[in-house]
């Protein structure tokens, strides 16, 4: 299988990976400086309630839930973690794949048998016991990059396992993964996931399965038209006045009934995150409007992965996914000068 490499005017390769039986890479391609606006502050790629931990507290701090009724153990969180090493490892064999980066929420807490009869206070650390409810982490390989928009953006593969969609209370059946493979923006750390670098549900029974299936994704994802996709966001552009327009539609967007919704894009951010793409318009310093008052659709995204940060872990790669598939349904209205509800 073969990632396709996206071409400039110029009719030259901007990168060529080559995926498949002999697993072969040409040299990372290299940018040049003056194309790559200034880093900033590298944040978490996400924040909501989240905290990052090492995989080494995950092996050796936390318990493994099990299933209550048959007591069978879960794939957990690290093993998660290490198959998907594994298969990033086997496709991308002659580039470097750094540490994963991982963020965790909803600690549940316990305590050894030993401990039944102390208070809270008087427990030592090794009569507590824990396990993180939901997890995300991304794993970012930098020598696969690409300029968009003066943005050095990087590939990276990463998942989500959060426990809340599991019956622990019943017998073991069926566990569900989140995996996805895109880019990630190095000036602001948003992610940019697309449709076919995605898979919302990975349900599956053992460690083999699911290497299979995340092998299967990162080996199907196009990354051509993906960053061709990123590429035609940066030419199209909303007025202040549309913008306006649209940010008055999201707010309404909420309370439309069921059917209506079906009609039109569909939009997941929440009432909050549409307040903070408002003042972003205004005030972030790397994707606000231009002096003229007009925004392209690149930065606009930009705004709504930023805001899309304070997701909780178990909604997050779904509405990321859900801001590039509006983006794209905004750029093909201004394209074809067709009717969108958001712009209406």
């Amino acid at each position: 299988m073969e990632l396709i490499p996206v071409y400039k005017g110029n009719n030259t390769p901007l990168n060529n990976i080559i995926v498949g039986n002999g697993l072969t890479k040409n040299k990372p391609i290299t940018l040049p400086q003056e194309t790559i606006k200034e880093e900033f502050k590298q944040n978490p790629f996400i924040e909501a309630n989240t905290k990052e931990v090492s995989l080494s507290c995950l092996k050796n701090d936390c318990i493994i839930p099990v299933f209550a009724k048959d007591n069978e153990r879960t794939i957990s969180h690290q093993e998660f973690i290490e198959i998907t090493q594994d298969c990033v490892n086997s496709v991308f064999p002659n580039h470097n794949v750094e540490s994963p980066e991982i963020r965790v929420s909803h600690q549940i807490k316990g305590r050894t048998p030993e401990a039944i009869h102390k208070s809270a206070k008087e427990l030592f650390d090794n009569e507590k016991t824990q396990y993180f409810e939901r997890m995300a982490f991304i794993m970012r390989i930098p020598s696969i990059k690409e300029s968009v928009n003066g943005n050095l953006i990087s590939l990276v593969v990463g998942g989500v396992r959060a426990y809340n969609r599991e019956n622990l209370y019943s017998k073991k059946s069926f566990e569900k993964f989140q995996v996805f493979i895109g880019f990630q923006n190095m000036v602001c750390c948003n992610l940019c996931i697309s449709t076919d670098g995605f898979k919302s549900e990975m349900r599956v029974t053992n460690y083999t399965e699911l290497k299979e299936k995340i092998l299967d994704l990162i080996q199907s994802y196009q990354v051509e038209n993906h960053l061709k996709s990123m590429q035609d966001l940066t030419n199209k552009y909303l007025t202040e006045t549309q913008f306006a327009q649209l940010i008055g539609r999201a707010k309404l967007y909420q309370f439309l009934s069921k059917d209506e919704k079906l009609r039109i894009p569909p939009l997941q951010l929440n009432d909050g995150q549409i307040s903070t793409i408002a003042k972003d318009f205004y005030q972030d310093e790397r994707f606000c409007k231009n002096e003229s008052g007009s925004i392209n659709l690149w930065n606009l995204y930009n705004l709504f992965t930023s805001a899309n940060k304070s997701s909780y872990i178990d909604t997050f790669l779904d509405r990321n996914v859900n801001a590039y598939d509006f983006s794209n349904s905004i750029s093909k209205a201004i394209n074809g000068n067709s009717y969108h509800w958001f712009l209406s």
